[in-house]
């Protein structure tokens, strides 16, 4: 772990507010969510219980944290209201870790376990669990009377999982390491039972990362045994065009609920991508590319395209727009590419950079012209603009090859001999 990494311990978090970046509070944390690993791994932690106004405990993943200090956390500002639900795979810390009896490894010698010290990853949003403060002794009367001591993660035996054994739990933890596309191909292979059981025990994010490589009929499969509201948070993490293209193949009944019960906004651009036709610019396009107003300086864009959630290829160029700077946006006004980005002093204005020499693709632009335009000019991503020169989203390349590869080249055996060979993240 990186020298000033900030570390916390947990009992120091029990009941601190929540605020979002404008400083109104949203709630107060009540446990935080951890997940066992496999491969003596330190227990990952994945959010926070929060107790809002309501009384209602939701979940807020750490993504959405963006700091934890001086008796408070701070939030990205987008929070999921809809009641917590523990799952067979997560351990609340406070609730589960606390007054554990558990084993130092090296004498053997049971402890209790007091408190419990968390560490944020380098130049990430991930923590871990980093140590623990535990007794000597047995509980009861002669608590008090034992040594205390702080110890490494490494140190205490008790707090993970067994390398063998067939619980969703094991392979879940066995997963984390892949990449989503090798979590589909592995989930493809599994029974329908074992697949439905192991998709359920993954996270929003992680499964809806996984849902976008699977084959249509696994995510149909999938999608129809989660609760109603849990497939629609998962819906809202994926991204709009892979959502909508999920969506256009359930009953209509089933589709209006789940658009329904997800947020407004992302409802709205999954509603807006399935009004084109499937095999056109805007049936392929994501209406959340890299969005840049004319006054924003090289240093802005470098900033945005940093964040590790976007696909290269979104992160390989902004768009500039006038406001409103999110789709539909105001007037396009071209592009820049990240190699231009990396050219010039992180003062310079991206207005004054631009490159719009290259006309953007009206939405009904047909699958084999986007095809020849990305290969053309030897692009990655092309902007998507309406008659109005409104930017809606971007087109990019992997999202092509989907419709251009066969229908069931998902299901091709990447480990095969002779195959692709995909390593760990």
């Amino acid at each position: 772990m990186a020298a000033g990494a900030p570390r916390v311990f947990v009992s120091h978090l029990s009941g601190v507010p929540v605020f979002d970046p404008n400083g109104d509070q949203v709630g107060r944390v009540r446990d935080l969510v951890a997940m066992l690993r496999v491969g003596g791994r330190p227990p990952r932690i994945l959010g926070l219980v929060v107790e809002v106004v309501s009384r209602r405990r939701i979940f807020l993943p750490m993504t959405r944290v963006t700091g934890v200090e001086s008796g408070q956390v701070i939030t990205t500002g987008v929070v999921n209201m809809r009641r917590f639900e523990q799952r067979p795979t997560e351990r609340l810390v406070l609730g589960e870790f606390l007054d554990r009896r558990v084993r130092l490894v090296e004498s053997d010698e049971e402890v209790t376990v007091l408190d419990v010290a968390i560490q944020q990853l380098p130049a990430r949003r991930d923590w871990e669990i980093d140590k623990y403060f535990v007794r000597k002794g047995r509980g009861g009367a002669l608590r008090r009377k034992g040594e205390t001591l702080t110890v490494e993660w490494s140190a205490v035996s008790g707090f993970s999982l067994e390398e063998h054994g067939q619980g969703a739990e094991n392979l879940v933890a066995t997963f984390e390491r892949l990449r989503p596309a090798d979590v589909a191909n592995a989930l493809h292979h599994l029974s329908p039972k074992r697949r439905v059981e192991v998709a359920a025990a993954l996270d929003d994010d992680r499964l809806a990362d996984v849902l976008e490589e699977l084959p249509e009929d696994d995510q149909v499969e999938i999608l129809g045994k989660l609760k109603e509201e849990r497939a629609a948070d998962v819906l809202e993490a994926m991204d709009p065009d892979d959502a909508a293209d999920l969506l256009s193949e359930l009953p209509e009944e089933d589709k209006e609920r789940l658009l329904t019960l997800m947020r407004p906004d992302d409802a709205a651009d999954v509603r807006r991508l399935m009004a084109y036709e499937e095999r056109t610019a805007g049936g392929l396009m994501t209406t959340e590319p890299i969005v840049l107003r004319p006054d924003a300086t090289v240093a802005d864009a470098l900033a945005r395209v940093r964040q590790s959630d976007l696909s290269p290829a979104l992160a390989a160029q902004v768009y500039v727009c006038r406001s409103p700077d999110e789709t539909p946006t105001g007037k396009y006004l071209g592009t820049v590419h990240f190699q231009r980005l990396l050219r010039d002093p992180p003062f310079t204005l991206v207005s004054s950079i631009v490159d719009s020499d290259l006309v953007p693709l009206p939405p009904d632009t047909p699958l084999p012209t986007v095809t020849s335009y990305l290969a053309a000019y030897n692009l990655v991503s092309a902007p998507v603009v309406d008659e109005s020169g409104s930017l809606l989203g971007a087109v990019t390349v992997d999202d092509v090859l989907d419709h251009l590869l066969p229908d069931d080249w998902r299901e091709t055996d990447f480990h095969g001999e002779g195959g692709i060979r995909h390593g760990r993240t």
